[in-house]
């Protein structure tokens, strides 16, 4: 029997495993949801993965209190290259439960797509590895190595400072990275470039208190009115990012993204445009983009006819590969502080700062990867960006600047990852492991 027929014998015994797993609430933020729900699931991966022959698999607590369940599995061959299968299982918050049109923690089947929080990010792709490693049985032609963990969408860091420390556990050839997705279902694709970020919070202050807005209007600044004026600065008319410093007129030279699909993907009415003066792949992908995450100020409901003195906002910026962070960092810092209008005081906090990255694809395992997908999918692979950060691919590089590292997964567009209505389609998941499983044959067979 095929790799292929065996997927597809496979998949009800995929949806019964994804519908334990994403019944898991496995959100790694203990003010939100309990700790035991990220062991359970932490758990139920070391035992499936035990399964399918890694017979050492056991959990490692990082630094940030979250575990990560780690092994190895090797093959009868001593001199076949070592691949680490990655992946992560905890999950974003469900945000607003009633804007779910189904459980956000059961899994559901509507329109051939599979509904629930984690069905794709990232819980989908470990059923991937697991459903590669099925179809494979004993027949396999490389090393692994694994690793899952357990807080990679709270950001704290817990693996990123593992890997370091444990450098030779984790070491391998090729790395896996399976957290992203294809360009839309059934165009396979590899993720080479992600944007990192810079994340502030600016608050302005210009009065000791609220002044009555008849009696001191006009004259008196007004910290709501300053902070919209610096925020106005960060965006040109057309909608391109105008941090002073930062170049906003960088092209993407891979795959484009075809503004139509685009517009769909996003949700977009017909009468908005796209913003930005290049195209949708430039400006997701190879320039710097601010979004204003989120502002402090008097709400509508109970506001006064007074002058706010104090306001704030929290600001993200995306920074592509090609620009340091630290520059970006400053860049925004400074132009804020121009900005401010008026003598208005302004202070800024930084939150978070993560690098930028581009892979490297001219070694063999980008080679395995392209036959695999075409393959799988009867297309060729192509290469995409990725606006999102993944500051673990950094950390991998830095560590192991030999291995090739292959960003793949189930989470295409459709699929609304952090969003509400979170889902999968499970051809996704049996197409991509398929790709995985003739992968590891493909590169056992050409790797030097």
């Amino acid at each position: 029997m095929d790799l292929k027929q065996r997927i597809h014998d496979l998949m009800p015994q995929v949806k019964h495993d994804l519908t334990e797993l994403v019944a898991m609430r496995s959100v790694a933020d203990p003010d939100q949801y309990p700790p035991e729900e990220c062991h359970r699931a932490a758990e139920w991966v070391r035992q499936k993965f035990t399964q399918q022959g890694f017979t050492d698999a056991r959990l490692e607590e990082t630094a940030d209190g979250s575990d990560a369940v780690v092994g190895t599995r090797r093959c009868s061959n001593p001199h076949a290259p070592t691949v680490l299968l990655y992946a992560h299982y905890d999950v974003q918050p469900p945000l607003d439960d009633t804007a779910w049109n189904t459980p956000p923690f059961q899994l559901t089947e509507k329109n051939g797509r599979w509904y629930g929080r984690g069905t794709a990010d990232c819980k989908g792709n470990i059923l991937v590895h697991l459903t590669a490693l099925q179809a494979l049985g004993d027949e396999l032609p490389v090393h692994l190595k694994l690793v899952v963990e357990g807080s990679e969408e709270q950001g704290t860091g817990g693996l990123e400072a593992f890997v370091p420390d444990n450098a030779d556990l984790l070491r391998a050839d090729a790395i896996l990275v399976c957290d992203t997705g294809n360009a839309d279902v059934g165009k396979p694709a590899a993720t080479v470039s992600l944007r990192g970020m810079v994340n502030v919070v600016v608050t302005v202050e210009a009065l000791t208190s609220e002044l009555h807005s008849g009696m001191f209007g006009g004259a008196a600044p007004d910290a709501l009115a300053a902070l919209v004026a610096m925020l106005a600065t960060l965006r040109d008319a057309q909608g391109n990012t105008t941090v002073n410093g930062l170049d906003n007129n960088q092209t993407w030279a891979g795959e484009h993204y075809p503004p139509e699909q685009f517009r769909a993907d996003a949700g977009m009415l017909d009468t908005e445009s796209v913003l930005g003066d290049g195209t949708v792949s430039d400006m997701l992908w190879a320039r710097p983009a601010l979004t204003i995450l989120g502002i402090d100020c008097p709400p509508v409901i109970g506001s006064a006819a007074a002058i706010t003195p104090r306001a704030r906002a929290r600001l993200n910026l995306r920074i592509p590969p090609g620009l340091e962070a630290a520059r970006a960092q400053k860049a925004l810092v400074d132009h804020l502080h121009a900005a401010a209008p008026w003598g208005v005081s302004v202070e800024i906090e930084v939150e978070a700062v993560g690098a930028p990255y581009r892979a490297r694809t001219d070694g063999p395992a980008y080679q395995a990867l392209a036959a695999a997908m075409q393959q799988a999918y009867d297309r060729p692979m192509v290469m995409l960006g990725q606006g999102g950060s993944i500051p673990l691919c950094n950390v991998l590089a830095d560590t192991y600047p030999d291995a090739e590292i292959i960003l793949m997964g189930v989470e295409e567009p459709r699929a609304l990852i952090h969003a509400p209505n979170e889902s999968v389609d499970p051809a996704e998941i049996a197409a991509m492991s398929l790709v995985e499983s003739t992968f590891l044959q493909n590169y056992a067979s050409i790797r030097p």
